[in-house]
């Protein structure tokens, strides 16, 4: 399979934030910010191994800035990284400015899904090909956070953990 670039994998989801999405403190839920975050995961994973592609895990989410009422929202997310079957998706969520237009970073993420064939049964995807910094940065950092992954949940042994290891030696 020839390798792609993150960018073909890019999917980007612009929405509102509507009264029936909010808590008492009238910004969004973040319930609702899970479920936007993953659909735009899961089309970006499909675009990247034309498969379907299911929710593995979310690994990281980072609820930095709430997202009030009224409010437009951009979720970007892109292939950071790709493994046998499984992908690392990376979420940015914006809030738009309605009067500059200047987006301002709220929340991050990063799901992991694996493509599957008509039987659910997983099937390999192409690799990722990095090209900017940002995605240098974020392929690199995808497979610590595999090892990592895989060490909690005691699927790998520490000393098999070598990108972890560099980190500290």
């Amino acid at each position: 399979m020839t390798p792609k670039h993150p960018s073909e994998s890019l999917t980007i989801l612009t929405d509102l934030v509507l009264p029936s999405e909010t808590n008492a403190l009238n910004n969004l839920f973040g319930g609702e910010l899970l479920a936007r975050m993953d659909r735009a995961a899961s089309i970006s994973a499909g675009r990247h191994s034309r498969r379907i592609a299911v929710t593995v895990s979310v690994n990281h989410v980072a609820f930095n800035k709430s997202i009030p009422l009224g409010s437009v929202v951009i979720i970007e997310a892109k292939v950071s990284r790709a493994f046998k079957t499984s992908m690392e998706i990376y979420i940015d969520v914006w809030v738009e400015d309605r009067e500059s237009g200047e987006r301002i970073k709220s929340n991050e993420a990063i799901y992991t899904f694996v493509a599957v064939d008509e039987n659910g049964k997983p099937v390999e995807v192409p690799q990722i090909d990095p090209l900017t910094k940002l995605e240098k940065h974020r392929y690199d950092d995808a497979l610590r956070r595999k090892q990592l992954s895989l060490l909690l949940a005691g699927k790998m042994k520490p000393e098999d953990a070598s990108e972890l290891k560099a980190l500290f030696v």
